[in-house]
């Protein structure tokens, strides 16, 4: 399954790849030729990156699902504007990651904002605060949990679907970052973390945690 955020790219790069091709060897053009050898690499790292295959999601009332394939790379105490005291768990996903965004649990999309800023390296623990970044806010009664979806160096665009008011489940898909990134889970400070830094995670499937009913 290819990722719909891909669809242009994808196309793009396939009729150029096709373009290229015809014409550099009907031709016998060397630049085309060159151009067809490129664009086709281009294509095929494409068809890798905006995969975005199923998966099943664990079942439990209180469990906590990755919201991205990656690496764990921080696991802090922190204060939140929305969640309070908390326990942020942030994942680095590479370009070879995939790249959609999946809720970690049930609840009521409270609040979605998109926050402009730099696109510092998303394994950078700065990039947190500093970065262009899609804040989603989940109400769970008077539990809030955040997820944010962070630009990187690379990645320039973040799509977030999640809309106001409407009802989650966990595991359901909610967005995609572009090239490299990183997302960013919030949750209350009793929650329990089942991970570690260094752990590598998929999201919609992977447990890293209990949250309190």
């Amino acid at each position: 399954m290819l990722a719909p955020e891909g669809r242009k790219i994808l196309i793009g790069l396939m009729v150029l790849t096709f373009i290229c091709g015809i014409s550099g060897y009907g031709y016998e053009n060397a630049v085309l030729k060159v151009s067809y050898y490129v664009f086709g690499v281009l294509f095929i790292f494409s068809l890798n990156f905006f995969r975005d295959p199923q998966r099943t999601t664990p079942e439990g009332e209180n469990l906590l699902i990755a919201p991205a394939d990656g690496k764990v790379v921080l696991i802090d105490d922190i204060e939140d504007d929305a969640v309070g005291n908390a326990k942020q768990i942030s994942i680095f996903l590479n370009v070879f990651n995939v790249h959609s965004n999946k809720m970690p649990v049930n609840g009521i999309v409270e609040s979605v904002d998109y926050k402009k800023g730099k696109f510092k390296a998303a394994f950078n623990h700065s990039a947190s605060d500093v970065n262009e970044q899609a804040i989603v806010v989940l109400s769970r009664g008077n539990m809030k949990i955040k997820i944010k979806q962070i630009a990187g160096l690379i990645a320039r665009r973040i799509h977030c679907h999640a809309k106001v008011g409407s009802e989650v489940k966990p595991g359901e898909r909610f967005g995609f970052i572009m090239f490299g990134s990183r997302t960013d889970l919030i949750v209350p400070f009793n929650s329990i973390v089942n991970v570690k830094v260094g752990d590598k995670v998929t999201g919609g499937k992977t447990i890293v945690g209990l949250i309190s009913a």
